[in-house]
This record gives C-alpha cells, sequence and structure tokens, in this order.
C-alpha cells in the first residue's frame, strides 16, 4: 500500500525525534512492502523564521492532502522570553487544530512494566495504569470569542465558550472509546461552578441513556487531578474540555516516569494528526540526547488508527517495548547508562527489519 504523510518536524527537538519516527516507518515499510512518501512541511518557530506565518498556507494543503499528519513539536526560547510578540509559535498548533478541524485530542496513558520504579508514585499505584483522556481541542477559553486587554492594559479577559453541538461530538468519540475499552468513562468539569461544565453535564447525562452498557461517573476536576495521583487506576475512559484536558494529560503523562514515552492523535473533520505529548525541549535540541519513544509510538498510533495497520503498529509497540526491557534507553530514563536518540531510533528500526 501507499501512504502520504505529511512530517511536520517542528522546533527544538522536534527534528532529531522525527527523523527516529521516520526511520522505524522505513523499516516497517521494508518489511510489509508499503511506501511511505514523507512530504516535508514547516510549522512553528521555524515557519515564523521561513514564512512569518507559524502554519503557512502551504502547510494547511501539505496536510490537507495526506493520509495521516505526523508532527513533531512546536515552541522556542526567543517568543516564551518575548510576552509581546505578536506572532507566536503556539498560534500555529491552534490555527493548525482549527484549520483541519482537529476536534478531538486521545491521549492514552499506561505504564511500562520496565520502567515501573521510574514513576513518581508508589509501585502498587501505578502497576496496571491504564487509561485514555479525551480532550476537546478547538473551543473552550482557547478559542473563544471576545478575548484581549483593556486600554490601559490593567485587565485580560478570554471567552470560556461551548456550543451543544461541539460537547456532543467530543462525547460520541468519549462513547465510542469507552465501548471498545472497559466500557467507563469519567466526565470531568466544574459545574459546581462554571455554566460551559453545567452545559457538558446536561448533554453527558442526555447521552448516557443512549448507551446504557456504559458506566459513566462525574468528576470536577480539582478532585480528578487528586484521583489521578491517589488511584489513577479507576480511570478506563476520560473525556473533559480544552484547557482541563491541556493541563490533566500532562499530570498524567509523568505517571509513566518520563514524559518522553507518551503519544496522542487527535482526530480531524479533514484528517488526523499524530504527536508526541511532550513539547519542543529546546535544552536538548541538536545534541542527540532527546527521547525518541514518544515520537515512535505516536508514529505506531498512527499506523493503527490513521491507517488501519494494525500488526505493523503492535510491532512497534513490541520493539519498543523490547528497547525498554533491555535498557536501551535515553538519559531521561538511565542517566548512568544513556544512549543517544538516534541509537535508541536505529535498534527499534533494527528490532523491526529482524523479527
Amino acid at each position: 500500500m501507499n501512504y502520504t504523510i505529511a512530517t511536520l518536524p517542528g522546533d527544538g527537538i522536534g527534528p532529531e525525534i522525527m527523523e527516529q519516527a521516520v526511520g522505524v516507518l522505513q523499516a516497517v515499510a521494508e518489511k510489509y512492502g508499503h511506501t511511505f512518501d514523507f512530504r516535508y512541511g514547516h510549522a512553528g518557530a521555524i515557519a515564523i523564521d521561513k514564512t512569518g506565518d507559524p502554519f503557512p498556507d502551504e502547510t494547511f494543503q501539505l496536510c490537507r492532502e495526506a493520509d495521516a499528519v505526523l508532527f513533531g513539536a512546536i515552541g522556542d526560547p526567543k517568543y516564551d522570553n518575548d510576552p509581546k510578540a505578536k506572532v507566536r509559535p503556539e498560534q500555529g498548533l491552534l490555527a493548525m487544530r482549527k484549520q483541519l478541524g482537529l476536534f478531538a485530542n486521545i491521549r492514552p496513558v499506561s505504564t511500562f512494566p520496565a520502567l515501573i520504579g521510574k514513576s513518581p508514585l508508589r509501585k502498587e499505584l501505578v502497576e496496571g495504569v491504564d487509561f485514555v483522556v479525551i480532550r476537546e481541542l478547538t473551543g473552550g477559553s482557547y478559542f473563544g470569542e471576545p478575548r484581549g486587554r483593556s486600554e490601559d492594559g490593567t485587565k485580560a479577559f478570554e471567552t470560556n465558550l461551548y456550543s451543544k453541538e461541539e460537547i456532543v461530538r467530543i462525547l460520541e468519540v468519549a462513547f465510542r472509546y469507552a465501548g471498545a475499552r472497559n466500557r467507563r468513562l469519567t466526565v470531568v468539569d466544574k459545574a459546581n461552578v462554571l455554566v460551559t461544565s453545567r452545559l457538558w453535564r446536561e448533554t453527558a447525562q442526555e447521552m448516557s441513556k443512549d448507551h446504557p452498557e456504559i458506566e459513566v461517573d462525574y468528576l470536577f476536576v480539582d478532585n480528578a487531578a487528586m484521583q489521578i495521583i491517589q488511584n489513577p487506576a479507576r480511570f478506563d475512559v476520560m473525556v473533559t474540555e480544552n484547557m482541563f484536558g491541556d493541563i490533566l494529560t500532562d499530570e498524567a503523562s509523568v505517571i509513566t516516569g518520563s514524559m518522553g514515552l507518551l503519544p496522542s492523535a487527535s482526530e480531524g473533520l479533514l484528517t488526523s494528526l499524530f504527536e508526541p505529548v511532550h513539547g519542543s525541549y529546546p535544552q536538548a535540541a541538536g545534541r542527540n540526547i532527546a527521547n525518541p519513544l514518544a515520537m515512535i509510538l505516536s508514529a505506531a498510533m498512527m499506523l493503527e488508527s490513521g491507517l488501519g495497520l494494525q500488526e505493523e503498529g503492535a510491532l512497534v509497540r513490541e520493539a519498543v517495548d523490547r528497547s525498554l526491557a533491555e535498557g536501551y534507553v535515553t538519559e531521561d530514563i538511565d542517566p548512568a547508562h544513556a544512549r543517544s536518540t538516534s541509537e535508541v531510533g536505529n535498534r527499534i528500526a533494527s528490532y523491526i527489519r529482524k523479527k
């Protein structure tokens, strides 16, 4: 089979980890007789430097025409340290989500047996943890209008805006995932305070009547944040709004022992995008020390849910598990016996070729 992959390395460590994911996918292509046409584009700070636009139209068209999008990371300190910058790399990420209709962010959170001891939580709390957070991605305060600052600059405001249609759309995804897993769904909101959250909860209660096979419970976001640490194994599928999901998924990511291990997918109206949860980690850029596993696992998600290549994705996961079990890892996991970014990527690609 032939597939076109829009390949957006982005900023910071993005190009280095993308190189390893592409190498792994090329090994998969050789083994299974596929052809992956990697078509490269710019997004983020590098796109600003080259075009003045963090998500230029040519990148948008590239993504629209592809079978799937593989994305690295966005962010650069020269913009982080300039709060008055009018054009920012993160605007490219928001534009990408909006223009491609990427409304559902899927973030699996699971522990790896070989790394149980690396988690900041006790072993008995993290063993067997396996849940999915589904975050609404194109609504809420990140996109709501009006927004701005007062004329004297002393006040600032955003609008947290959701329509019922947007909530129904993301909840349908959540019920689908729950039905394919253990049939338990947790809806996270702040319905005791926020009007938008009350609409979320009312809508979820209405829709749950059409899904009697799914056990649905409701948590306020502050309680959910506590439960992720106290009892992460209680969750199966969690669904929540944009900002809550942004915060909770970063919190959940540390359960595994390294943010460098978590992939994600964003389902959309025009295409699907796959990216690691971590950011651009500019301090490590160009040093060949960044963990490529989240990027490689994002490629595995792309194979499975983006292209329907289940066996191929499973083999990539098997290769990652073997690398972890053998301690062939980067410095974020084992500083005393660290391998480089490229060494880990090459090891995984080699395992796939020899399997």
